[in-house]
């Protein structure tokens, strides 16, 4: 569970915005909305191949960007 306790002489609005950070980087908002929908298996696998993909490209066109100059 996350919390964020309150510190002497703290206002609230800074209270907020640790919180939110503490949040941000427990990545419980990004794992909600991964699983905010159901995906079949299949869709999963090809998701990830296509992110696999995606990743080669960029690396691919990277270099032959930094070759070419």
């Amino acid at each position: 569970m996350i919390y964020a306790v309150k510190k002497p002489n703290e206002s609230n609005e800074r209270l907020i915005s640790r919180f939110k950070k503490v949040v941000q980087r427990s990545r419980v908002l990004l794992d909600s909305k991964q699983h905010r929908f159901h995906e079949q298996p299949k869709r999963k696998r090809f998701v990830r191949q296509a992110a696999v993909m995606r990743d080669a490209h960029r690396k691919q066109k990277a270099r032959e960007q930094f070759y070419s100059a």
